[in-house]
């Protein structure tokens, strides 16, 4: 149970760290099928695509593992 809790705080830990340069190499947020709305002046995103091809792409790397 400890292993499973380590992996789980290391991979988050590094997903911190790795998110916002691989968000400016996706365009996370900015790929065709994210919906952006506006409202009361503040700007919320729905990176509907961007989910979409991170989920695609973690699920090929635990088939490859």
């Amino acid at each position: 149970m400890f292993k499973w809790i380590l992996t789980l705080v290391v991979a988050i830990f590094l997903l911190g760290i790795i998110s916002p340069h691989l968000a400016r190499f996706i365009r996370f947020g900015q790929l065709p099928g994210d919906m952006a709305v506006r409202f009361r002046g503040r700007t919320y995103t729905f990176p509907v695509a961007s989910t979409l091809l991170l989920s695609l792409l973690l699920w090929l790397l635990s088939r490859l593992i």
